[in-house]
């Protein structure tokens, strides 16, 4: 079960539709980055707590989670390339809230605004790939939709600490909202390139309802993977930065940089995991199994405390190149279990499984992490990924059984 795509373009063609989607997707990754990175800003500014600045989180993921599962039926009602300049639009509104705020209806209402803008860019990835991309190519297409992402996320520590050690807080957010701007302005330009067919046509009574996709197990079980695996890069995200402060003793730039070195291994990762994607395509339910089941073992390394700080922050960020291995063939996978003329809406459901684990995450952990449990925050989180290999398996025996 999968979409219709083409057999052969050009190379310029894929690499120009590869690099546009790409950049749009490190703008949804960088996005999400923007407020846990200023969190001790925000403790001595507001005098907040882990919990209410992890709710700040739950906010901007379940607003994600929500709108991405609509935004699927937005997508295929109404086409890829208009939902994503709107979202662009909304993520440089959300960072100009956060630059005005002076209270925490402030954050919440900035928070807000940036979940809407990055609920949309799966859905509108991975229609304009799975429609624009030569099939050949796809699996190399969705290694470096995964490396963009990742890039994305690498970006925003040295983005926001460096505008903030240069100005201040505020305009650092003023710098991501014209970053933002910029990025739509280039889209915009090359707007060509993103055009993708509206698939979703008026139901006849043969064709059933355009809710029929929710029926199938298999893409439940993907959503599920999804949102467990998710909770453990939102530890990661969220409070890595404080528990190797507060463990080891590290600096605040050290422990900056080891959140940036996470991603740019998982970047790399992406890179790799391309490659191993295109090479075992009809395995590609164990490979994720076998990178996140690795990732699960470094991460209880890092929470056990039996390593110093320095090797705990070179562990993590290995971390990160075993997890994003996986990357390109978690998307294969999802691909697998697409249903024709339904890629938006599926993506939409499964990815939304990815804002649902990062708005629960942050919930459970952050109170772990007021009570000073920090390495227990980082088992847990080992933990969670260890119970998406099982989901991960599952996904590939449905996929043969269907």
């Amino acid at each position: 079960m999968t979409t219709l795509n083409p057999a052969s373009n050009p190379w310029h063609d894929d690499a120009t539709v590869i690099g546009l989607v790409g950049i749009a997707h490190a703008s949804s990754h960088f996005s999400q980055l923007l407020l846990p990175l200023m969190f001790p800003v925000f403790i001595s500014t507001f005098g907040l707590s882990y919990s209410e600045l992890g709710f700040l989180m739950t906010v901007f993921f379940a607003v994600s989670g929500i709108g991405q599962a609509a935004a699927g039926f937005v997508v295929d009602r109404l086409g890829a390339r208009p939902v994503l300049f709107v979202s662009l639009l909304l993520m440089a509104a959300g960072c100009m809230a956060v630059s005005v705020a002076n209270s925490y209806a402030g954050l919440m209402l900035g928070a807000a605004l940036l979940g809407l803008g990055n609920c949309a860019l799966h859905p509108v990835d991975f229609t304009i790939l799975n429609q624009k991309v030569s099939a050949p190519r796809l699996g190399y297409a969705f290694s470096a939709h995964g490396l963009t992402g990742n890039l994305g996320w690498a970006l925003a520590p040295v983005f926001m600490v460096g505008l903030s050690a240069a100005f201040d807080w505020r305009m650092a957010y003023v710098g991501a909202a014209l970053l933002f701007v910029g990025i739509f302005a280039l889209l915009f330009w090359q707007r060509e390139y993103l055009h993708a067919e509206v698939l979703l046509h008026k139901q006849t009574a043969s064709e059933g309802s355009t809710l029929d996709f929710l029926r199938i197990p298999v893409v439940w079980w993907c959503f599920s993977f999804f949102l467990l695996s998710t909770m453990t890069l939102s530890v990661v995200q969220s409070f890595s930065v404080s528990i190797l402060q507060a463990m080891h003793q590290v600096t605040f730039e050290a422990a900056t940089l080891t959140l940036t070195a996470y991603m740019l291994c998982a970047a790399a990762g992406m890179f790799l995991g391309g490659f191993v994607a295109a090479r075992w395509p009809s395995h590609s339910d164990k490979v994720v199994a076998t990178c996140m089941a690795t990732g699960a073992l470094f991460m209880a390394l890092c929470g056990s405390g039996l390593l110093g700080g320095n090797l705990t922050m070179v562990i993590l960020a290995a971390t990160g190149l075993a997890i994003g291995v996986g990357g390109p063939s978690r998307d294969m996978m999802i691909r697998k279990a697409t249903p024709k003329g339904a890629t938006g809406r599926v993506y939409g459901i499964v990815y939304s499984g990815l804002d649902t684990g990062s708005a629960i995450s942050p919930l459970i952990f952050g109170m772990l992490m007021d009570h000073g449990w920090y390495g227990a925050t980082l088992l847990g989180a080992a933990f969670v990924l260890l119970l998406s290999v099982l989901l991960a398996l599952g996904v590939g025996r449905r996929i043969v059984h269907a």
